[in-house]
């Protein structure tokens, strides 16, 4: 007998709610109780999840696409803060927070989201304290991933940036033989998350490729000379 539609959509948000970071270790049965109460919302490529300053009924998770965190500096200009992509949580200041949303988020590709309300969330919480911990403890672990995301984002230059983005993809420690990173993205996506425009990133690839330190095959970037690469990210650092 086949099962009611309600169960069919609980299964469905259950399966990206296990993949998510923020809820990793919760009992089925927690997970069940989340996505009981939680919404999925599909969003245009283009379209607004929030804005800064709208007041937060909760926080998502990312089911399918990418979503672009950021800030409008004071010149006007777009600081990519993160993309969030499936499986990834974002906004879950709202949950301690009785402010507004304190950055924009924008789909760049079609996207469908979870949203956890924040008052079904917390009264959840409030009656299991240990989940409260596990939650915690997740979302120390999200911040630091973020503070990192940040602190790559004050480099300088392009260049810099590139560089320091494809050292930290090779596997540690460096050695002499190529290695093969996938992009998992489109370059203007990964021109958004080094803050940068897409013309600007080409130009930093194409250069790379000129002095052979790369070779570039489709979404697939080959670092030819790790070691080198390293020491001219070190060399642009010592720069700065």
């Amino acid at each position: 007998m086949p099962k009611p539609t309600a169960d069919l959509r609980v299964a469905a948000l259950v399966n990206t709610l296990h993949t998510c970071p923020l809820f990793a270790g919760l009992p089925q049965e927690d997970l069940e109780g989340i996505a009981a109460f939680s919404r999925l919302q599909t969003y245009g490529k283009g379209e607004y999840v929030f804005r800064a300053g709208e007041p937060s009924v909760g926080f998502y998770v990312v089911r399918t696409g990418t979503i672009n965190v950021h800030r409008i500096g004071a010149n006007g200009k777009e600081q990519v803060i993160h993309l969030f992509r499936e499986g990834e949580s974002f906004a879950e200041a709202a949950l301690a927070s009785e402010t507004g949303y304190p950055a924009d988020a924008r789909a760049i590709e079609a996207s469908d989201l979870i949203l956890v309300p924040k008052t079904e969330m917390l009264q959840w919480v409030k009656r299991r304290p240990d989940l409260a911990l596990r939650m915690l403890a997740s979302m120390s672990q999200h911040l630091r991933v973020l503070v990192s995301s940040l602190d790559d984002l004050t480099l300088k230059d392009v260049e810099t940036r590139v560089l320091n983005w494809l050292v930290k993809r090779c596997p540690k420690p460096l050695g002499a033989k190529p290695v093969s990173i996938e992009l998992g993205m489109t370059k203007t996506m990964l021109a958004a998350e080094l803050s940068t425009r897409g013309e600007t990133l080409s130009r930093t690839l194409a250069k790379l490729r000129e002095e052979k330190l790369i070779a570039i095959h489709g979404k697939r970037v080959e670092v030819l000379q790790p070691l080198v690469l390293q020491k001219l990210l070190l060399a642009h650092l010592g720069e700065q």
